[in-house]
């Protein structure tokens, strides 16, 4: 009978216990080492004793807050992330100054919701991003927020404030990856553009043409134009190569409604100010497009006599003539706006706009600028480009006999002849009456001198 290899613990000589004690004495000496280590790197990055107090219980996963309205706020904070980012020299209190270090934790505070939160903390973030804050305060995201959007992004929707990175650390996508959170229809859109394909180096995110903080609506003058053209710096040159009417093509008609081959698009007449040469805006507080637009035709929408008493009303007080319609082929919609094609798609055929019934005559808007720079539209009837009120409008897209329509080409033709003829027939009565009346002066001067004694 051989002998077993193994000992029981209780044959085990005190030599193997006490080795197994050491090791288990150094792993937890090592653990508490490396735990040091991370620490001493913690203040190398900025983290005060004050701040990895707070990180001693915000670093724990899990830790979370049930606000008034029951949603789940997150307490948790990566010590590491924070430590590398840009606040986490600034520390805690660099933007929790309102936290008492003796109480806090220990008495409930109340908070109604994320969204509430979030607005609360945005104080903190002005107090040291002055400029970028103006910016953001001058966008139609903050806008939007004025008017109690709870959609619109606040500071916090974009940047997590405990783990953000400086810029030159920041993946390029990351701006993207943001938008895609409320423009998700556009971003796929964009993605499956030409604009959304890398050529090169360089590829387009949404800033490029958006900016970051000082978002404005996209539609608001020429906007989008300038951005293209920023780019695009041959344009003109290039268009006038083929396209008659260069300017005028350019003028009235927005890039993606040549662009974007497989898009929708329309006529809409935008009120500007004939004055300032600037798309005309609604006051805040003062809906006075919505109220003036409620003559509609049996369709529902806003018909030739409507229009007409929206600009009196618009040109009251001396004003006559400041508020005008300018119209400008666009497509209907921003996703299809984002739909731009390669070069070589482009719509080059004429006939897809000028010809009898033209596709982007069938739809016509008329729109104002409302207080945060996005249109405010109204359904119009097609009949509202032949009416004498829009004239001056059509006259600025519109080349007489371009679409063939008789009673628009007629209205065109009348307008122009009226500019020619008025003025000669004016001149000619002038040029008559003058006549008459050096006639009777002479024929009373001669029978003055008959009647006059010898």
């Amino acid at each position: 009978m051989t002998r077993s290899r193994t000992l029981s613990a209780a044959a085990r000589p005190p030599f193997h216990r006490a080795s197994v004690i050491l090791a288990m004495m150094a792993a937890i000496a090592l653990f508490m080492m490396s735990m040091a280590v991370h620490a001493a790197d913690d203040k190398d990055k900025g983290l005060s004793d004050e701040d990895m107090a707070c990180l001693k219980c915000h670093s724990k996963p899990g830790q979370e807050k049930t606000l008034g309205n029951g949603e789940k706020l997150s307490l948790f904070i990566g010590t590491k992330a924070f430590a590398e980012s840009v606040h986490g020299k600034e520390g805690c209190e660099g933007c929790h100054s309102e936290i008492d270090a003796k109480t806090h934790g220990k008495e409930r505070t109340s908070i109604a919701s994320k969204r509430e939160h979030a607005l609360s903390m945005m104080d903190a973030c002005r107090d040291c991003h002055k400029k970028t804050f103006k910016q953001y305060e001058d966008s139609v995201h903050a806008a939007l927020v004025q008017d109690g959007s709870e959609k619109a992004p606040l500071c916090s929707d974009c940047h997590d404030p405990h783990a953000t990175r400086s810029a030159k650390n920041t993946p390029a996508n990351t701006d993207t990856v943001i938008c895609q959170k409320c423009h998700e229809k556009i971003d796929k859109a964009f993605m499956a553009s030409v604009h959304g394909q890398p050529a090169g180096d360089d590829v387009l995110v949404c800033a490029d043409c958006h900016r970051t903080h000082n978002v404005k609506a996209a539609s608001l003058g020429d906007n989008m134009k300038k951005e293209c053209i920023s780019c695009h710096r041959d344009t003109a040159s290039t268009h006038g190569k083929w396209l008659p009417n260069t300017d005028r093509h350019l003028e009235a008609i927005s890039c993606p409604a040549c662009h974007a081959p497989g898009a929708k698009r329309r006529v809409n007449l935008r009120l500007y100010d004939g004055l300032t040469q600037q798309q005309a805006s609604d006051k805040v507080g003062v809906p006075q497009f919505i109220k003036l637009a409620g003559g509609r035709d049996a369709n529902g929408s806003l018909d030739a006599r409507a229009l007409w008493s929206m600009l009196q009303e618009f040109n009251r007080n001396g004003s006559q003539g400041k508020t005008v319609v300018r119209g400008r082929l666009e497509v209907k919609t921003g996703i299809e706006a984002h739909q731009m094609a390669k070069k070589e798609q482009a719509l080059k055929d004429c006939d897809t706009c000028h010809s009898e019934g033209a596709e982007p005559f069938q739809s016509v808007t008329v729109s104002i600028a409302g207080p945060d720079g996005r249109p405010v539209r109204r359904d119009a009837s097609k009949g509202i480009l032949n009416s004498v009120e829009s004239i001056e409008s059509v006259g600025g897209f519109y080349a007489i006999g371009s679409t063939r329509i008789k009673l628009l080409d007629t209205l065109l033709a009348l307008t122009v002849a009226a500019g020619i003829l008025l003025p000669g027939a004016h001149l000619t009565a002038k040029w008559l009456f003058r006549r008459a009346r050096a006639k009777r002066e002479a024929a009373a001067d001669h029978g003055s001198d008959e009647s006059a004694p010898n």
